[in-house]
């Protein structure tokens, strides 16, 4: 498959506005498969759109939010039950990740984080600085202004070629300005059309940064009722759960 090929498995927000599925983001590239974010309800988004788990070479979070990284259990669970998974898994994600993911795996299945697995579960947990190589991947990080109990990461990936920015949920920050500029896609909350909202990207917020951000192309993404409303008027492209594009 030449370039990289971005699947939109779930573009909704936290609470399921627009009948959209959580923040769950399948990157394809030369025989690769990374998920970008992991939401409460991935393991429905690759059921719905035929993605095999086990095709699944690493998951990649944003930040601590269970729109963003609470399917973990559940990919983990069913990776050793149901999946039968002897390849190792690669987790990637902001400091904190590793004992996150621990809690969420005993508060949703009490017992499930200390049964002996098949495969191997090998965390990086990432903070802003240089670019790393992880899982066939070029990942650099920034620190949003997100509340989530944990650093929330902007990421930037490049693969086969090309870049992809994603901005994960945070208000505005100027750290986040040479890591998103001038990357072939950029994928952004926005999360309300006009309104200001605390530790959230409005499309306002993006808009007025286009020019200096200066994308390939721009989609956004996890909006709410309010955002969904004004989709018809954007002068840029919205992410509906199935999108596929390739970079």
């Amino acid at each position: 498959m030449p370039g990289l090929k971005v699947q939109f498995l779930g573009s909704g927000d936290a609470f399921g506005h627009g009948g959209c599925l959580q923040a769950c983001i399948l990157l394809q590239w030369e025989g690769r498969r990374v998920l970008l974010d992991c939401g409460a309800s991935a393991m429905i988004s690759l059921q719905r759109y035929g993605v095999e788990p086990n095709s699944i070479h690493g998951i990649l979070i944003s930040h601590l939010h269970g729109d963003h990284f609470g399917g973990l259990p559940f990919f983990i669970l069913d990776a050793q039950l149901h999946s039968k998974r002897t390849a190792p898994l690669l987790l990637a994600g902001p400091v904190g990740l590793a004992p996150r993911l621990e809690q969420a795996m005993e508060v949703n299945f009490p017992g499930s984080s200390q049964i002996q697995r098949k495969f191997a579960t090998q965390i990086t947990e990432l903070a802003p600085g240089p670019a790393q190589d992880w899982c066939g991947l070029s990942v650099r990080a920034a620190e949003g202004l997100h509340a989530s109990g944990a650093p929330a990461l902007a990421l930037r990936i490049e693969a086969a070629g090309k870049s992809l920015a994603y901005t994960g949920d945070t208000q505005w920050v100027d750290d986040l300005s040479p890591l998103l500029s001038g990357a072939d896609l950029l994928i952004a909350e926005a999360y309300f059309h006009e309104r200001p909202i605390k530790f959230h990207l409005s499309c306002t917020d993006v808009l007025a940064r286009r020019g200096a951000l200066n994308p390939g192309r721009l989609i956004f993404t996890h909006m709410s009722q309010d955002m969904l409303a004004h989709v018809g008027e954007l002068p840029g492209e919205t992410a509906d759960d199935g999108l596929e594009l390739i970079l």
